[in-house]
This record gives structure tokens, C-alpha cells and sequence, in this order.
């Protein structure tokens, strides 16, 4: 890795500083950015990897390729879009990757993008079926609100528990801001005429508290109490069906320890050590191993603790050897099950807070949470980090990167 960047995440609504920006834009200033501050020329990229959760609108025709072009970088530069959910951004870092260390590629510009204001209707299934009677048949799959609800009940985590990590996120963000952490790693997003339209994060919510979360509505008990189309069965009976040990299930999330719905993008350089040289590029880390696994689709929020004990696997280390972690705040109850099961000090972990706090523009997350990494790791003077994500239909991807 050469370099990292990225958007601040703008607010993911209508009155949200980014939404009038077209996601093209977002991802294309990302790219001239990270080719300026490394000191690249486009015309060496191999190629450019994003990716996106939607797939469709103005996100669609290949998003990738589209940001190149828009960016102004030639037309020999190829793009590739690609969709693993809330890991697409990890996976084009990890694709990028891949072609390089095959020996196929010199110079990968990876990524992800995501406009989630600009989402509107079209943002596919809740329960992330496919609408497809027959996948159903096999495996009921329910709204990933719930299924974190059901993650917090097998575990036991009670409100108190999730409302207590969610505070601690903004806590922790609100930090990271007044310090100045992320300030190397955000580029401002700017308008036709220069103008800054969004330099810092505008999410985050300082000063929450637990007690003031703990006032909120749990946000998926009448979606629990709903009924799927076709199905006798409530999600949350489908839910005890699958995991009849789990009894009612405890509704404990809302939308103050849940994930924010955010809009940003992110670009990470990826070279291999013979271009570097020959380019007097200083490399700032190396990816040390990346890993994708499934997990039951139906709890489907299950993956980030085996994914990373995956890719600990394959570098040959244990999780005591990782200094700083970065696991997605998907749901509250997603990093609290993934620190138990590997058993992690959470002084190492999102130690500049989460998408709780931040937000998860759902294509860029992954790539986002590279860069603040590395930066984190290099402010410490640390060697290793770690990023996992739980992703939809029951995935989790992570990555390793070792400072050099």
C-alpha cells in the first residue's frame, strides 16, 4: 500500500452535504487525490477497482471505470465494479491485491464508493433473497436489523451493553476529530467551482451518552413482528425456527447503535515493490494476507471473527499479534460478539471509534477503514493492524496490513 484516502462521509439524506454530488464525483476526486499525493501518472494504472452496494442507477455501468473516465484519467485505464455487500470496498483492496502480488499487475488504484442518500427505493431485498421463493424454501432469511437482535439475544448482550458501546463510539470519534486523527487520510469534497462542500466527517453525534441512547425505540421489533411475503411465520418466529435455543428475541437496536447511513468514497494505491522502486514511491504498509469467508445466512452478521482467524491463519499469527483492530460497527452487537470470540482488549479495537459514530457508506467502508488504520497504526508507532466486516447474505471479509 502507497497511500489511502477518502471522503468525509457526508449525512445519507437529502439535507446531507454530499447528496447533491453524483457518487462518480465522489470516487473520481478520490482518484486524483491519491494519484497527486503519491505521484503517479494515471497512465500507469493497471487498472481501477471500486467497490459498491448498489449496482444500479447512478451507481451502475460500472461505477469504477465511469470514475476514471470522469476523473480525467486516460481511457487506456480499465475499471471493475464489484458487489460483496458491506465488504466490497475490503474486496477490491483485496483483488488489487491479488493481481499484484500474481505478478500480472504493477499499479491498482481500489476502492469503493457509496451515495446512500441517493439510494432512494431501489436498494434491493431487505432479507437479501432476491426476491426468489425457492432460495427461500431453503434458507428464511430476515431483515439484518433483526438478525443482529438475534445476535444480541444467543449472546446476551442486553440494551444497557449495546447502548454502552455506542456511546463509547462517539465518544472515542469525537476524539479522534478534536486531535486531528483522521485529518491525513480525509480529502475535502468540493464543487464545480471549487467550492468546499464537505471537509469532516458530519455524522458523528458528541456528547451521547448512554443514557440519552437508552430514551430511543428499539428500531426492528415491528419488523420482527412482521410477516415476509408468502410466509405464516413472523421474521422473528423464522429467526427462533433457526435457532430455537434463542427464545423471544430481545430487541435491543436502534438507530443510535446501529451503523450510520452515510455518503463518501475511498481509494487505496496498491504497487508491487519493483514499481515502487523504480517510481521512488515510498510504500507506507504491505497487505500481509486478506481472507473472505460464509457464514449461516440467516444469523448472517456471524463472519468477521472466523474471517480474521482466516486471514491470522494464513499470515501465520495469532490475534495477539495484531496491535490495532477495525471491526465494522454494523450493529453494536457485531463487535461485541466478535471481541468475546476473540477474546480482544477493546482498548485495541476502533480505538478512534465506528460506523456507529461515523457512518458505513456500505461500497467504501472497507477501503475507508484501511486508511484510517495504517494512519492510526503510524500516529502509535504500531506494526499490525486487522479490519473485519460482517457483510450481507452471511459473509465476513478482513485484511492484515504490516506497517513497513
Amino acid at each position: 500500500m502507497l497511500d489511502a484516502v477518502r471522503t468525509p462521509r457526508g449525512r445519507g439524506r437529502p439535507t446531507g452535504a454530499l447528496h447533491g454530488v453524483h457518487p462518480q464525483e465522489l470516487l473520481a476526486q478520490c482518484l486524483r487525490a491519491v494519484a497527486e499525493r503519491v505521484g503517479f501518472d494515471p497512465v500507469d494504472v493497471d487498472d481501477v477497482v471500486a467497490g459498491n452496494g448498489m449496482l444500479s442507477g447512478d451507481h451502475g455501468d460500472c461505477i469504477a471505470r465511469l470514475s476514471a473516465l470522469l476523473a480525467g484519467w486516460p481511457r487506456t485505464v480499465p475499471g471493475m465494479t464489484l458487489n460483496r455487500f458491506c465488504g466490497s470496498g475490503l474486496q477490491a483492496v483485496t483483488v488489487a491485491a491479488a493481481g499484484v502480488r500474481g505478478g500480472g499487475q504493477n499499479l491498482v488504484v481500489a476502492g469503493g464508493v457509496e451515495s446512500m442518500s441517493r439510494w432512494g427505493l431501489a436498494a434491493g431485498s431487505v432479507t437479501i433473497d432476491g426476491h426468489n421463493p425457492a432460495f427461500r424454501e431453503r434458507y428464511a432469511t430476515v431483515p439484518q436489523g433483526v438478525s443482529a437482535d438475534l445476535i444480541a439475544t444467543l449472546e446476551g448482550f442486553g440494551r444497557r451493553d449495546v447502548d454502552a458501546f455506542a456511546a463509547e463510539s462517539q465518544r472515542r470519534a469525537a476524539q479522534a476529530i478534536g486531535e486531528g486523527r483522521f485529518e491525513r487520510g480525509i480529502i475535502p469534497v468540493t464543487g464545480p467551482g471549487g467550492e468546499v462542500l464537505l471537509a469532516r466527517d458530519e455524522h458523528p453525534r458528541p456528547g451521547t451518552t448512554a443514557e440519552g441512547l437508552a430514551g430511543l425505540r428499539p428500531a426492528f421489533a415491528e419488523m420482527g413482528a412482521a410477516r415476509p411475503e408468502g410466509d405464516a411465520r413472523s421474521y422473528d418466529e423464522l429467526c427462533q425456527a433457526r435457532y430455537p435455543q434463542a427464545g423471544p428475541i430481545s430487541h435491543v437496536h436502534h438507530a443510535g447503535n446501529s451503523s450510520g447511513v452515510v455518503d463518501g468514497a475511498a481509494a487505496v494505491v496498491v504497487a508491487s515493490e519493483g514499481w515502487a522502486r523504480a517510481n521512488g514511491a515510498a510504500p507506507r504498509a504491505r497487505v500481509r494476507a486478506t481472507a473472505a469467508v460464509g457464514s449461516e445466512p440467516v444469523i448472517m452478521l456471524t463472519a468477521p471473527g472466523p474471517a480474521a482467524e482466516r486471514c491470522l491463519a494464513l499470515a501465520g499469527m495469532s490475534a495477539a499479534d495484531i496491535d490495532l483492530w477495525e471491526i465494522n460497527e454494523a450493529f453494536a452487537a457485531v463487535p461485541l460478539k466478535t471481541m468475546r470470540d476473540l477474546g480482544l482488549d477493546h482498548d485495541k479495537v476502533n480505538v478512534n471509534g465506528g460506523a456507529i459514530a461515523l457512518g458505513h457508506p456500505i461500497g467504501a467502508t472497507g477501503a475507508m477503514l484501511l486508511g484510517t488504520l495504517l494512519d492510526e497504526l503510524e500516529r502509535r508507532d504500531l506494526a499490525t493492524g486487522l479490519v473485519t466486516i460482517c457483510t450481507g447474505g452471511g459473509m465476513g471479509t478482513a485484511a492484515i496490513v504490516e506497517r513497513l
